[in-house]
């Protein structure tokens, strides 16, 4: 069964995320990030080039050439075709608002959430969604990181 993972309480969400992407990138695993809004994609992408500073998180939209070479993709989209055709089915995180389609895939699903009360409200939906169909949660308090 899919591992379910919240860091909550991220001081900046998207930083959040690529410190813990690039911690996965350390131990070789390849992931996914689902990031419909083209906008938080974009400031991803950006973060992924500057990190850790003075080098970059290797990394690729879903739809490049080089996607099945790249240990880190950006997905906007996860539709049965897409899921389908991504090799990168160890690690999702989910950047988006909504439950992400196909994370029964997966081996772990990691949420990112922020400190925004629609973030926060949202993330209990989620939250309320993988407990009712049995999923165990485990929780990281990201304000406790200084």
């Amino acid at each position: 069964m899919t591992q379910i993972f919240f860091y909550h309480n991220a001081a900046e969400r998207i930083a959040a995320a690529v410190a813990l992407i690039g911690k996965a990138c350390l131990q070789k695993k390849s992931l996914l990030v689902y990031a419909p809004d083209a906008e938080v994609a974009g400031l991803l992408d950006r973060h992924l080039w500057m990190h850790p500073p003075g080098g970059f998180i290797p990394h690729v939209r879903s739809d490049s050439p080089l996607a099945a070479e790249t240990p880190v993709l950006i997905a906007d989209t996860l539709d049965a075709d897409d899921l389908q055709s991504f090799s990168h089915n160890e690690r999702l995180f989910n950047l988006s608002a909504e439950i992400p389609p196909g994370f029964a895939r997966f081996t772990s699903v990691i949420e990112v959430v922020g400190q925004q009360d629609a973030e926060r409200l949202a993330a209990r939906e989620r939250v309320r969604f993988y407990k009712d169909r049995g999923y165990e949660i485990k929780y990281f308090d990201l304000s406790e990181k200084h």
